[in-house]
């Protein structure tokens, strides 16, 4: 069973990704160490865009990738994070 790519919702069309922004620093090393080289991607007409080192999706909120409910067939299944219901 595949599990689908970790979403992240966002307001800005131009995002950036190191793969390693939820890990923290400590013992001397730097987050992106573990990460993937910074990549700056572009949220085209589609609504979403995804990096092509991880595999993280960043949806723009009010999109047309956007649904409140969390399932989007032409995004797949995502849960918003810390959303107020």
């Amino acid at each position: 069973m595949s599990t689908a790519p970790e979403t992240i919702y966002t307001d800005s069309t131009r995002v950036k990704c190191d793969g390693a922004t939820d890990i923290r620093a400590g013992s001397g090393y730097a987050p992106s160490a573990l990460g993937h080289p910074r990549v700056w991607l572009e949220i085209d007409e589609k609504g979403y865009v995804e990096c092509g080192y991880c595999d993280r999706r960043f949806v723009l909120k009010g999109g047309p990738a956007h649904d409140v409910t969390g399932v989007n067939p032409a995004v797949g299944s995502a849960q918003e994070e810390g959303a107020a219901g």
